[in-house]
């Protein structure tokens, strides 16, 4: 397990061992976990937003709404 990327938008924790990322939309309380490709996307895509970020997170902000269709799922504390 290894985290990503933790902003007050957005939580990433990477899973290399299963080629997979958990993705958790914090504002919504909502996350999902995807592997293989859609994750390779993802990583690519968040790599390219955080290059493009402003100091207020927008940028991110306006990126994890583009996924919102597929973060569905509660996020729950364990």
């Amino acid at each position: 397990m290894h985290v990503m990327f933790n902003n007050p938008f957005l939580y990433v924790v990477a899973y290399p061992t299963l080629n997979g990322i958990e993705v958790i939309d914090k504002r919504k309380g909502r996350g999902v976990f995807m592997t293989d490709a859609a994750a390779e996307r993802f990583k690519r895509e968040l790599a390219e937003a955080i290059e493009f970020d402003d100091e207020d997170g927008e940028s991110i902000a306006d990126f994890i709404e583009h996924f919102d269709a597929l973060i569905v799922h509660p996020a729950v504390r364990h």
